[in-house]
């Protein structure tokens, strides 16, 4: 429902008042009369209307002339003395009862908990019954409602394509990637950076397969123990699609002194020295990545405690600053955008040290440092607190990807299309639109593989 309302005010009284036009009132009337099955409260929702809306005797009397002559859908339209706080109270009461209703209809109780969600999902796998999705699970974005949309369209042609796709395009990135990490990883053992040679501590995998994000962060909790409060170092692996990023930020939440790691910002770092160094030399930034000038690069970073918190301190080539204050300055300045992966490909042993360093320093301290990402670098990170994300069947993995994406594509087409009321009123769209809107999605993915 959607109403386009004009606001003017008025100094004598000093409140806003907000005005229908006739031409306003005929629309609000075909929509009342086009939806009298869905609001259950009609006169409460005429009588809010009324109070709330018309602000003058000679616009009531247009609205109620044209509203009341459609055949007596309200006797006695025009309610001036009902108060500001009883309209709005009425208006609500009517909307939330006729958005409600379907809801209610699918015999589905609201699952504010993600265990109950969770519990919600697998009595539909066990049922093997076609799964109807509420607005509020959609809205979540999470591992729910992807296991939500897989129940729904697993069993559909259209879906298995494009989810065998999505695996087959995801393993395939997967090899390339480690494969030139690997070459990075070499290349540092070449140099004499980092040791050919390592004993990596035993990895506990972690079987995801049908289980919420929720979960599988408790049962690393568990594993690891009282180090897990305390602080430690826990590498998180697996390949894309297992879920570690969500993962991730489950057990930042749950942990009382927890921290994420990017080694993102060190790259950058290394980067930004390296343009310096060859803008201030007249040199081409293949000359300014010598293992000894990326040796001198390393030094002129600092981690550590600065103004009460732990930062990277950038100290040299003229250069002095925070990698918190320059984050999203400095270190993605098209110069560093354009380099870094250059710079990246020869710096991995480097940054693999500075970085050792860094997380001891911060569990130390009591912070539990989580940190994803691929095997070839985690393996010369130090830690008994090792995991891997491992799903039983690969296949999984597409279908994964593929519900992120219809379910992120179709809120967002959701949202666009909600009208003015129904987002000020809470009004939520039914299970059965969202399907609509989900299959809408489905069928142009599934275009984009034919």
């Amino acid at each position: 429902l959607s109403l386009s309302l004009s606001h003017t005010h008025t100094h004598t009284h000093g409140s806003l008042l907000l005005m229908f036009s006739v031409s306003r009132a005929m629309r609000l009337r075909t929509m009342l009369l086009n939806n009298l099955k869905r609001l259950r409260r009609t006169p409460a929702l005429l009588s809010g209307l009324s109070s709330l809306l018309l602000a003058r005797t000679d616009h009531a009397t247009k609205l109620n002339h044209l509203l009341c002559g459609a055949g007596g859908v309200c006797q006695s339209f025009v309610t001036m003395a009902a108060t500001r706080r009883a309209a709005v109270s009425g208006i609500m009461l009517a909307l939330t009862l006729s958005a409600t209703t379907h809801k209610s209809n699918s015999n589905r109780g609201v699952a504010s908990m993600s265990s109950a969600k969770q519990a919600h999902a697998t009595s539909a796998t066990a049922n093997n019954k076609t799964t109807a999705i509420t607005y509020d699970e959609l809205k979540a974005q999470d591992s729910i409602v992807s296991s939500l949309i897989i129940e729904m369209f697993k069993r559909e042609p259209s879906f298995q394509k494009v989810a065998k796709a999505q695996t087959t395009s995801i393993l395939r990135r997967d090899k390339e990637d480690g494969e030139k990490l690997q070459q990075g990883i070499q290349l540092a053992i070449d140099k004499g950076v980092i040791p050919a040679k390592i004993n990596v501590e035993p990895i506990c995998k972690i079987y995801v397969t049908g289980k919420s994000a929720e979960s599988v962060a408790d049962e690393i909790i568990k594993k690891i123990g009282p180090d897990a409060a305390n602080g430690c170092i826990m590498t998180l692996q697996g390949l894309s699609g297992t879920g570690k990023g969500t993962t991730v930020a489950m057990l930042k939440s749950k942990l009382p002194n927890a921290t994420t790691w990017s080694n993102g910002n060190v790259f950058r770092c290394l980067t930004l020295l390296a343009a310096t160094y060859a803008e201030q030399n007249g040199l081409e930034l293949k000359d300014a990545i010598t293992p000894k000038l990326l040796d001198s690069y390393t030094k002129m970073l600092t981690f550590g405690k600065f103004n009460q918190k732990f930062d990277v301190k950038i100290d040299g080539l003229g250069l002095n600053m925070f990698v918190s204050e320059v984050c999203n300055t400095a270190l993605k300045s098209p110069v560093v955008g354009k380099n870094i992966p250059t710079v990246a490909r020869v710096t991995q042993g480097e940054v693999i040290n500075f970085v050792q360093c860094a997380l001891r320093t911060m569990a130390d301290d009591g912070v539990s440092v989580l940190l994803e990402g691929r095997e070839q670098t985690l393996n010369y990170i130090r830690t008994p607190n090792r995991f891997e994300l491992v799903l039983n069947d690969e296949n999984i993995i597409g279908q994964r990807r593929a519900a992120q994406r219809m379910g992120g594509e179709a809120f967002k087409r959701i949202e666009n299309e909600r009208g003015f009321i129904s987002k000020i009123f809470g009004m939520k769209p039914s299970s059965d639109s969202i399907e609509i809107k989900l299959r809408e999605v489905l069928q142009e993915m599934s275009k984009e593989e034919e």
